[in-house]
């Protein structure tokens, strides 16, 4: 499988080498290997000819005395070709419960500072605990060196409209009719789809290696897999499946990132640095237990043999321990560097608030330090602000410009379009930015990241299809998921042949798309919700690596009227700079205009119902960006029965009706001002529906 210029008769020489950089790099005249150990006596590095190799043709001994600089192993193999596989074994009492020193040299280990990895041979239980590993272990593999690409420009989320999506999942159904699915380059022959959507960023799942073993029992007993990716143990390194060559790993993610741009889309990454895949005291050992264990996770301060669980996984990242921050640190810039991402999403960030022991610090160094080095200030960062053990930072992130998943949003649209009343006030602060949140401490509307949905809980469809979870296929008896979706079935539980429950439905699905998209603040779409994708009510398919998860590319009924108005709200909002504010609106005129930023109204104009405990309707009118440029008109109404509602008097201009989610397909939506109904006076707004209408 992998080069064949490996000579495994041969005995390459070795020398001391050096403790920069870490991993595997290649030099002129070989391979400089370097690790980090603080507990080790010596370390051994065993050389594989492939990912398949059972024994190493060559095992290099490293002493302190020649090999180790501070905590730092070192060696430089002479005239090592690239593509050959390595792993470390680490002797000394490393501090790991259910290890003494004979059992954990025994483990081979995997270099977190690999740049490729092959799973070949893992086996996630044999490497648990004090089993007899065997060789079942992870490889990295020797990769050609990329080199930093060209310096950019600062990258931000302003105007940007984010389509968060999984690598494999996306092209893995044959549907999807590429060479290579499930791959990053079977991604790249989606682009074309993904830039007539009009998106401007794709924010993957985790891309980082990750190990699809690691699931619970019942789960693997039922053959499923760790789907999501949330399970890293390769920080530096593509997951070898989402590559066509697993030795080509960072060449294949780098074209990837360069067919993206050239298609002028940016790409963020969902990262996962709050856990590891080592999991708790049962988890397996990959690398961190024995190399750092004292220093890469949190202990309970009065049982040092038990790991401090603030994930739900099994294990927490010291994130805050100087030597941890300095390897996220130089990760993330490496990913920036010379694999030319374009920001980065944190999963369960609020981890990064926590100290030795898992108390809080009120400046956390790590946020910070992220946005104070040179390479991160220029993208985009992202907190998912809670974590699993309750802490929650929505609004409160530490830091200057970290952009938030705002989950306030998220739960307050699916409350209003479900129907619940008295939510007219925290709509309009939604639909505004949710300033609330941001603007007192000097944040802007771009910090607000809007969702409806996203890749843990219900999709579009099944978010108006399903008033319950139906997870029973994750073989946890349906206990896994959140209990508490916000949804509402519109009448009916799951698959219905009746037209006017789906009529409802798809009615539904397209309020959830025009608020999202009308709402100031960056939005971000679930992959397949533009065509109506289901997961049959599983709203944690974390697990489900098949047809319940992948994009069906056949597309369903409706689903082809769902993208085309899609594609058209997208644009609509390109269209329009005032839903894109770089400020937080005023209600008051700006420079050289003569109506405010944004005027509030009910059925009556200048009349919102703020304090109408029963009240489900609210409009909104925007003024245009600059003078003389077309002000945009909104109708929010998700009452039972059809409402008229005043409209604002123009001088010089009719209103004309841009959208419609209550019309049916294609008249939900014009393409062109001149072909939309005009209005005077008042419009129609029929039950639970949106009405957008422009001045021309």
């Amino acid at each position: 499988m992998l080069s064949p210029n490996v000579e495994t008769t041969r005995s390459y020489q070795a020398r001391p080498g050096s403790r920069f950089p870490l991993g595997a790099s290649v030099a002129p005249d070989g391979v400089n290997f370097c690790i980090f150990c603080r507990h080790a006596t010596h370390l051994e590095l065993l050389l594989y000819a492939s990912a398949d190799s059972i024994e190493p043709f060559q095992i290099i001994g490293l002493t302190p005395e020649t090999n180790r600089t501070f905590y730092f192993w070192h060696v430089l193999i002479e005239d090592l070709p690239v593509a050959c596989c390595y792993t470390w074994r680490a002797y000394g009492d490393h501090g790991v419960p259910l290890l003494d020193d004979e059992a954990s040299s025994r483990h081979e280990l995997l270099d977190p500072a690999a740049r490729a990895v092959s799973d070949r041979l893992w086996q996630r239980r044999p490497a648990a605990g004090g089993h007899e590993p065997g060789h079942a272990s992870f490889r990295a593999i020797v990769t050609e060196p990329l080199g930093e690409r060209e310096d950019v420009a600062v990258r931000t989320l302003d105007d940007a409209v984010i389509y968060e999506l999984h690598v494999g999942g996306f092209t893995r159904d044959p549907s999807s009719g590429v060479r290579h699915p499930g791959t990053f380059a079977g991604l790249i022959e989606k682009i074309p789809y993904l830039k007539a959507l009009g998106i401007t960023h794709v924010e993957l799942l985790p891309v980082m290696a990750f190990d699809e073993q690691d699931v619970p029992a019942a789960a693997a007993a039922k053959g499923l897999v760790n789907y999501w990716g949330y399970s890293t143990h390769s920080f530096y390194s593509p997951h070898p499946r989402y590559c066509v060559e697993p030795e080509q790993a960072p060449q294949e993610f780098r074209a990837l990132i360069d067919a993206m741009h050239a298609a002028g889309i940016r790409v963020l990454l969902d990262v996962v640095f709050n856990h590891t895949a080592e999991a708790g005291l049962s988890g397996p050992v990959i690398n961190f237990k024995v190399l750092a264990n004292d220093v890469f996770y949190h202990f309970d301060p009065a049982d040092g043999g038990r790991y401090l669980d603030y994930t739900g996984c099994g294990n927490t990242v010291n994130c805050n321990h100087p030597l941890v921050s300095a390897f996220i640190l130089h990760c993330l810039e490496y990913w920036v560097e010379e694999l030319g991402v374009d920001g980065f999403r944190f999963d369960l960030a609020s981890v990064f608030t926590r100290g030795e022991g898992g108390a809080l610090l009120p400046t956390p160094p790590l946020p910070w330090a992220m946005e104070a080095s040179p390479v991160l200030a220029r993208v985009p960062l992202i907190a998912e602000a809670w974590d699993a053990a309750g802490l929650y930072h929505v609004g409160a992130f530490p830091g200057m410009a970290w952009a938030e998943w705002n989950g306030r949003y998220r739960d307050v649209i699916r409350r209003f379009v479900r129907g619940d009343p008295g939510l007219i006030g925290p709509m309009c602060t939604c639909l505004a930015g949710s300033a609330d949140l941001y603007e007192a401490d000097g944040r802007l509307p771009v910090n607000s990241i809007n969702f409806v949905t996203s890749h843990d809980g219900f999709t579009l469809r099944d978010l108006v299809s399903y008033d319950a979870k139906r997870n029973d296929a994750n073989g946890d008896d349906n206990r896994d998921g959140s209990n508490d979706n916000l949804s509402w079935n519109c009448g009916a539980e799951g698959d219905t042949d009746d037209p006017s429950t789906t009529g409802l439905r798809l009615r539904q699905a397209r309020n959830f798309i025009a608020i999202l998209l009308l709402s100031q603040g960056v939005p971000m779409l679930l992959a397949g919700d533009e065509i109506l994708r289901t997961q049959r009510g599983n709203n944690n398919a974390y697990c489900q690596d098949n047809a319940l998860s992948w994009m069906d590319w056949r597309f369903s009924d409706g689903a082809l009227d769902m993208l085309r108005f899609v594609r058209e709200m997208i644009a609509l909002r390109r269209r329009h700079p005032s839903l894109r504010r770089r400020r937080f609106l005023t209600g008051r005129a700006g420079h050289g205009q003569t109506h405010p930023d944004i005027a509030w109204h009910g059925e009556r104009l200048g009349a919102p119902t703020w304090g109408d405990p029963g009240a489900r309707l609210v409009a909104f009118t925007l003024a245009g960006h600059a003078a003389g440029a077309p002000m945009l008109h909104v109708v929010l109404n998700m009452n039972g029965e059809a409402r008229d509602a005043e409209l604002p008097a123009l001088d010089d201009a009719n209103w004309r009706r841009l959208v419609d989610t209550a019309a049916q397909p294609p008249g939900d939506i014009v393409s062109t001002v001149e072909a939309a109904r005009v209005e005077h006076g008042a419009c129609r707004v029929e039950a639970r529906s949106v009405v957008v209408l422009e001045s021309r």
